[in-house]
């Protein structure tokens, strides 16, 4: 069934959420202190883990190419286990930001805790820099709906060639890749089972009004000049969310750091999905915490351990049995499971 892509804000002063871009207003930090404490309460504290190297094993690395609106073929690098399960817990991640594409790399976090376990790790080429195909020189303004296309057309490859089915799907992503990640939220959610994104861009009506200001007019576009929100408001998923809608269900991390994203684009995103009766979680680190997300390796590796256990949980692949959850179940009544080290 198409999903309906009519805006539900029409208009900046229609925006029932504004007051939490108050970074810190006595209502908005109250908002987030309540939010802080649920999710840490249904996904366990946001302490890191103990430090361990991770351990090496044979791991299958493959080169893919999906096929996605227009006939463009978009490549992917998948590691993981050899063979297919139709099941397999599946890392996604991609970057569309700044013309650069994001290379294939050694991430301790998806090593640890999902290739370690038995996962798979896929990066999508969509980002706007070489060595990728010369169609990627379209991601940026006007062609951003087009670099998330081929990023969902990834992810319904995996589901293609045997190796996983939408449910046991997660993309993560951060800061321009919130973009990203909430348009696969609002305009491909039957192809994922759980989202996660820290400092994320995502109101693209009012982001040259938040922090930090309108550095991404060149690459994204100029909300306040009509051409160009014609095309922002196609892939705004701030004002793109639905109620009647079956969405994934999501983890927004932000920061109240000086330097960073604004954390108004978590804060109301959130905030406007839970009052549509969606399954969305908010965490919000000190303003000791910067554009990456976190301040410090300790408060990074505590944000991303919570991230993961919300992931694995919400795709029924827990960490360990105390922490099993059935894939897409409701976030009231789960406990809180703890971090192993």
């Amino acid at each position: 069934m198409p999903v309906d892509e009519r805006p539900t804000i029409a208009a900046p002063d229609d925006d029932p959420y504004v007051w939490l871009e108050e970074i810190d207003g006595a209502c908005a930090l109250a908002w987030v202190d309540t939010q802080n404490a649920a999710t840490l309460a249904r996904f366990g504290s946001a302490g890191p883990p103990a430090h361990r190297t991770f351990a090496a094993q044979a791991l299958a690395v493959a080169h893919h190419e999906a096929v996605s609106v227009g006939g463009a073929r978009v490549a992917y690098l998948q590691v993981g286990p050899g063979g297919t399960t139709g099941d397999a817990p599946v890392h996604l991640s991609g970057y569309v930001g700044c013309a650069s594409a994001q290379l294939p790399c050694c991430n301790s976090a998806i090593g640890r805790r999902w290739l370690e376990s038995g996962g798979t790790s896929v990066t999508a080429a969509i980002g706007r820099g070489e060595p990728w195909t010369r169609w990627h020189d379209i991601g940026g303004r006007a062609g951003e709906r087009r670099s998330h296309d081929h990023f969902a057309a990834v992810a319904a490859d995996l589901v293609r060639r045997g190796v996983t089915r939408p449910d046991r799907i997660v993309a993560e992503g951060r800061a321009s890749d919130g973009i990203l990640i909430a348009n696969m939220l609002t305009r491909y959610p039957a192809r994922f089972g759980a989202l996660f994104c820290t400092v994320p861009l995502i109101d693209m009506r009012r982001y040259n009004k938040l922090l930090p200001g309108g550095v991404g007019i060149g690459d994204h576009g100029d909300p306040d000049d009509p051409d160009d929100w014609a095309f922002l408001q196609t892939y705004s998923a701030y004002h793109l969310a639905r109620a009647r809608c079956r969405y994934p269900p999501i983890m927004l991390a932000a920061s109240r750091s000086g330097d960073g994203i604004h954390p108004g684009h978590a804060r109301k995103m959130v905030a406007k999905l839970q009052a549509m009766g969606h399954e969305a979680y908010f965490y919000e680190q000190s303003p000791a915490g910067g554009r990456g997300h976190a301040g410090s390796d300790h408060d990074g590796a505590a944000l991303t351990e919570l991230g993961y256990l919300f992931l694995r949980q919400r795709i029924g692949w827990p960490a360990n049995e105390s922490e099993r959850c059935p894939a897409g179940a409701g976030g009231r009544g789960l406990g809180a499971p703890r971090i192993d080290p």
